[in-house]
C-alpha cells in the first residue's frame, strides 16, 4: 500500500493531468501527425481511436490497477504479487530500463522544440538537418531540457509533479486551440480538414492497422513502467476506472487537435502530408514563417511541443527514481540527480548520431530484412517499439493469467463499485475487463511483435 513517505497525489484532477501528462507527449504532436499523413489521413485516425477504445483502455487500467494495488514501483510491484525473477525482469526490470533509455534521447528531441521556439520568435532561418547535426546547439538544449525535468521531479509527487502538470496541461489545450485557430483560418485549409476528417476506407488494410495499435500503445505511455509508478502513488478511494478513461480521453484528444493544427497548414501551402519525421519541425516551421505574424504563431507552437515533452519526460525521470527511492532507500534529490545525469551521458551518441558523428550517424541495424540507421534511430527501435512491446505482453499476460486477476478487479472495484456490478444478464464491466485482458490484448500485441519482426513483410 502506498504510504505517505513515498508521496500520494493530492486530488483526482492532480493525477488525471500528471497521468495524462505523462502520456501526453512529441508521440501526440509530432508522431501521430506524420503518421496519419503516410498512412492514408482520415482512415488511420479512425482505425487509432478504435485500438485506444478497444485495446490502450484496458491496458492502461491494468498498469494503474497493479500499482496500487502494490502501492510499489515495477519491479517492487510484480515482486509483491509473488513474480519469478524471469517475471520480473520482463515486466518490473525491462520497462524502467527502457524508460530510462528513452529518456536519454527524447531529452535530446525535446530540446530541439527549445531551439525552435528561439528561431521562430526571432525569425532565425534554420535547416533542420543542419540544426539537429550542431552539436553546440543540440547538447546544451538536451542539458536544460534535463534540468528543468530534475527540478520539477526533486518537488516531490503532490509538490512538484503534480503542481507543474495541473499548470502545464491546461496551458497546453490553451495554445493548441490558439494554433488550431491560426491553421484553420489559412486560405486553403478546407483541404487539410477533408484529408483529415473524411475517411477513404480503401486505405485501411493489416498493416494501418497495426500502425494505429503501435501508436496506441506508444502514445498512452503503457508499457514504460510509468502509469504503474503513478498508479502506486493513486489513493484507494479514488475510481480507477473513470481516472484512466480521463487519461485516455486527454491523450487522444490531444493527438486529434494535433492533426487538426497541423494538416490545414499543410494543405494550405500545397505541401505533400506524408512528409515522415520530418513534417513538424520542417515542414511545419517553414509554413510559420509565411504567415502573418507567423514568428509568434510557430513560437507558440513550438513551446506548445517543449510542455508536451516535459509532462513526459518528468514520468520517465520519475519511474527509475521511484526504485531506487522504493528499493535502494535512497532520497529524492540523489534518486532524480543520479538518474539524469546517467541518463544524460547515455544520451549523447543520440544527440551526435544525426550529422554531428561519422560513427553514430552511420551505425545500422538491419533486422529482418528492415534497416535502422543512427543511434537514436536504433534505440528508438530497439527500446522505444520492441523492447515495450515485449514488456505489454508481458505485462499482459502476467496479470491476466499468473496471478489472481480477481486480486485487480477487487483493486479496481474499490473505487469504481459498478465495475463488478451486472450490465446485461450476468455480465459484468469486470468479466468484460478479464476476457480483454486475457484473451484479446496478448493476441493483438503478439501480432504487433511478429509485424515489427518483419512476419507480414
Amino acid at each position: 500500500m502506498a504510504t505517505s513517505t513515498r508521496g500520494q497525489w493530492a486530488s483526482k484532477f492532480g493525477f488525471i493531468m500528471a497521468a495524462a501528462g505523462s502520456a501526453v507527449g512529441l508521440g501526440n504532436i509530432w508522431r501521430f501527425p506524420y503518421l496519419t499523413g503516410e498512412n492514408g489521413g482520415a482512415a488511420f485516425v479512425l482505425v487509432y481511436v478504435g485500438c485506444v477504445i478497444l485495446i490502450g483502455a484496458p491496458m492502461l487500467i491494468n498498469e494503474i490497477a497493479l500499482g496500487r494495488l502494490t502501492g510499489k514501483n515495477p519491479v517492487g510491484a510484480f515482486q509483491h504479487t509473488g513474480a519469478n525473477r524471469w517475471w520480473t525482469f520482463l515486466g518490473g526490470v525491462l520497462p524502467l530500463v527502457v524508460t530510462f533509455v528513452v529518456l536519454s534521447y527524447y531529452s535530446i528531441i525535446a530540446g530541439w522544440t527549445v531551439g525552435y521556439i528561439i528561431t521562430s520568435l526571432f525569425s532565425i532561418e534554420t535547416s533542420f538537418t543542419a540544426f539537429i547535426a550542431n552539436p553546440t546547439y543540440v547538447v546544451p538544449l538536451g542539458v536544460f531540457v534535463m534540468l528543468v525535468t530534475v527540478l520539477i521531479v526533486l518537488g516531490g509527487v503532490s509538490g512538484g509533479i503534480e503542481k507543474a502538470t495541473k499548470i502545464m496541461m491546461p496551458l497546453l489545450f490553451v495554445l493548441l486551440l490558439i494554433v488550431i485557430g491560426r491553421s484553420l483560418t489559412l486560405p486553403g485549409a478546407e483541404k487539410g480538414v477533408a484529408y483529415y476528417l473524411i475517411p477513404d476506407f480503401s486505405k485501411i488494410n493489416g498493416m494501418v492497422v497495426l500502425k494505429a495499435l503501435t501508436q496506441a500503445f506508444f502514445s498512452l505511455g503503457i508499457g514504460w513502467g510509468m502509469m504503474i509508478t503513478y498508479g502506486s502513488y493513486l489513493p484507494k478511494n479514488q475510481n480507477i476506472v473513470s481516472s484512466s478513461l480521463w487519461v485516455g480521453l486527454m491523450d487522444t484528444s490531444v493527438a486529434l487537435l494535433a492533426g487538426l493544427m497541423v494538416f490545414p497548414a499543410v494543405f494550405a501551402f500545397n505541401m505533400s502530408p506524408s512528409q515522415g519525421p520530418t513534417l513538424v519541425f520542417s515542414v511545419l516551421a517553414n509554413i510559420f514563417q509565411e504567415m502573418p505574424l507567423g514568428n509568434l504563431a510557430g513560437a507558440l507552437f513550438f513551446l506548445l511541443l517543449f510542455l508536451a515533452a516535459i509532462t513526459s519526460t518528468i514520468s520517465m525521470l520519475e519511474a527509475p527514481a521511484a526504485y531506487f527511492m522504493d528499493t535502494r532507500k535512497w532520497s529524492r534529490k540523489k534518486a532524480a540527480w543520479v538518474v539524469a545525469t546517467a541518463a544524460f551521458l547515455v544520451g549523447i551518441p543520440a544527440a551526435l548520431s544525426n550529422g554531428s558523428s561519422d560513427f553514430f550517424t552511420s551505425l545500422s541495424l538491419t533486422v529482418f530484412g528492415e534497416t535502422k540507421k543512427g543511434f537514436m534511430d536504433i534505440m528508438d527501435y530497439v527500446f522505444g517499439t520492441l523492447f515495450m512491446m515485449v514488456v505489454v505482453l508481458a505485462t499482459c499476460i502476467y496479470s491476466g493469467w499468473l496471478i489472481k486477476t480477481s486480486q485487480l478487479v477487487d483493486e479496481i472495484a474499490q473505487g469504481s463499485p459498478r465495475f463488478t456490478q451486472p450490465i446485461i444478464g450476468g455480465l459484468t464491466r469486470a468479466r468484460l475487463w478479464t476476457f480483454t485482458l486475457r484473451f484479446v490484448c496478448p493476441v493483438v500485441i503478439g501480432l504487433i511483435i511478429l509485424n515489427l519482426f518483419g512476419a507480414f513483410g
